[in-house]
């Protein structure tokens, strides 16, 4: 007998978008605060050296496979089909669908784990080539990955969780999953170091801990809604046949925004000892307004735009599309230009210790300035490209991925001569202006996107209370120097002082201009 029982925890409704973006938001930013308290631990341990750099492809590999198998593709193929069996279909044949696709993921997961660590230093040697030339640089990278690898099927798994999690309105569990993967590197750097000849191996083993953690800790959640995954292997059933022929357009895709991920680093393994390690640092730190905001927008709305494309509500889509744009764009600016004023004080702030050299802090945050031209548009590709998901539409955003690989690789080899690691963060900076361009134009012309009403008064606002935020945050800003001297309790009381009156000035600034919480809401 069918069981026609209706799927519990209904997934919240347009107007709580805002509520529910806000708790992703939160949790997010708690995750990314922790991890950039655990940079600052790693920094002090292991700074900008050889073993950093080592370490830093052997997390990357896995990161890079991740993206593809977990909250890449797989999660923008998976949601929309999750949501239309969540809107038409019952919780047996909600439950049925996500067991046959936790099965053909697992096990193409435990394949590719297996030949990722058979195949670890012919992996090292394709992402970093630099290091062919330091054999023992190269070994110990190698021998990391092998640690590190088992990772990409742990978090695929669990980015499988949080995606039917996020399905059916609770966000914050996935959101506040990532937290686990920072406590668990920053305990391996601080307890567990000093029991490996090469410490720094304590970090990968803190990446595996971390993969366990995070996939056990959503099972109970699971469980709350009847919707624990028990892996069955099936092919052949219709909503895995959807989501795999969904996959591969969208696999490609992410595949040409990874491939410019891997062109910078392969490109940064030539340039001098610690390109690398400044690279990553800088990028940590311009993915903080990403992660905190424009990733928290975007997992919100795909399954509302999802629901709202299998009701046929074209002017609920629009409205949930600009007002996603618009949140975007008042976090987004402002944080971009705080990057740009302060980045050797921010990174100063938080790596200015142990073996992190002033030399480093002015080399990061170069990288960090270049990456900043780019945070905003680097959020509105993660609300403009649920327009197309939601649609599972998975071939116009692959042929604007495509574009803008090629101008990314040109700009790569233009740039890295006059810049050397600027260069590369600065064409990352510039494909995805060109990327979120030909996504709001795609949008545009199919009329997915349609502006409402509103949006004169809205930007002149935003112009006006970054102008008040720059100005406050020049006026109040000392000297470089003065933060190299300092002691870390002086550079955190400035930066907090900073970070405040900024953002005060430009709250102040949209309330005097005619701000009001009612035009947050969508």
């Amino acid at each position: 007998m069918t069981d026609t029982t209706p799927p519990v925890a209904p997934v919240p409704k347009a107007p709580s978008l805002l509520r529910s973006g806000m708790v992703v938001s939160i949790m997010t930013m708690l995750s990314r605060v922790l991890g950039m308290v655990r940079d600052v631990v790693v920094a002090a341990y292991f700074g900008s050296q050889s073993e950093a750099d080592a370490f830093f492809i052997a997390f990357k590999i896995p990161n890079f496979m991740r993206r593809l198998f977990a909250e890449g593709a797989f999660n923008q193929a998976f949601v929309p089909v999750l949501s239309e069996y969540r809107s038409r279909r019952s919780l047996a044949e909600v439950k049925q669908l996500v067991d046959r696709v936790a099965g053909t993921l697992g096990i193409t997961l435990v394949a590719i784990t297996a030949i990722g660590v058979a195949g670890a230093p012919v992996l090292i040697t394709l992402f970093a080539p630099g290091f062919h030339g330091d054999i023992e640089k190269l070994g110990l990278a190698a021998d990391m990955l092998r640690i590190t690898f088992p990772y990409l099927l742990l978090i695929s798994l669990t980015a499988l969780c949080g995606s039917i999690l996020n399905s059916y309105g609770r966000f914050a569990v996935p959101a506040f999953t990532p937290v686990l993967l920072n406590l668990s590197m920053i305990g391996a750097t601080l307890f567990l170091t000093p029991y490996f000849d090469q410490p720094i191996m304590a970090l990968a083993w803190g990446v595996f801990i971390a993969g366990v953690a995070q996939l056990l800790f959503q099972v109970p959640f699971l469980m709350q809604i009847r919707l624990l995954p028990v892996p069955r292997p099936n092919r052949r059933d219709e909503g895995v046949k959807r989501i795999m022929t969904l996959m591969l357009p969208a696999l490609f895709g992410v595949s040409v925004s990874q491939i410019n991920l891997l062109l910078d680093t392969v490109l940064a393994s030539f340039l001098e000892t610690g390109s690398i390690s400044w690279l990553y640092y800088a990028d940590r730190l311009s993915e903080l307004p990403l992660g905190a905001f424009g990733i928290a927008i975007g997992t919100v709305i795909l399954p509302a735009l999802s629901r709202q494309h299998a009701s046929d509500d074209p002017k609920a889509f629009a409205r949930t599309l600009d007002w996603a744009v618009r949140m975007v764009l008042l976090v987004g600016v402002p944080a971009a230009l705080a990057l740009l004023l302060l980045a050797e004080p921010l990174i100063a702030t938080l790596f200015h210790y142990g073996a992190m050299t002033e030399r480093d802090v002015v080399q990061a945050a170069g990288a960090l300035r270049a990456y900043a031209l780019g945070v905003m548009t680097f959020m509105l590709i993660k609300v403009l490209a649920p327009g197309f998901f939601a649609r599972q539409d998975m071939k116009t955003p692959v042929k604007i991925a495509v574009t803008c690989m090629i101008f990314n690789m040109g700009f790569n080899l233009i740039l890295i001569w006059p810049l050397a690691h600027v260069g590369l963060a600065l064409a990352t900076s510039l494909s995805a202006v060109l990327n979120a361009g030909l996504l709001w134009w795609g949008l545009r012309q199919a009329g997915i996107f349609q502006a409402q009403p509103g949006w004169t008064g809205f930007g002149i606002r935003l112009v006006l209370a970054c102008i008040a935020m720059s100005g406050v945050v020049l006026w109040l800003v000392p000297d470089v120097e003065q933060w190299f001297a300092w002691e870390w309790q002086q550079k955190t009381l400035e930066m907090a002082i900073l970070v405040t009156a900024g953002i005060a000035a430009f709250i102040v600034a949209l309330l005097l201009t005619g701000m009001r919480p009612r035009h947050l809401r969508q």
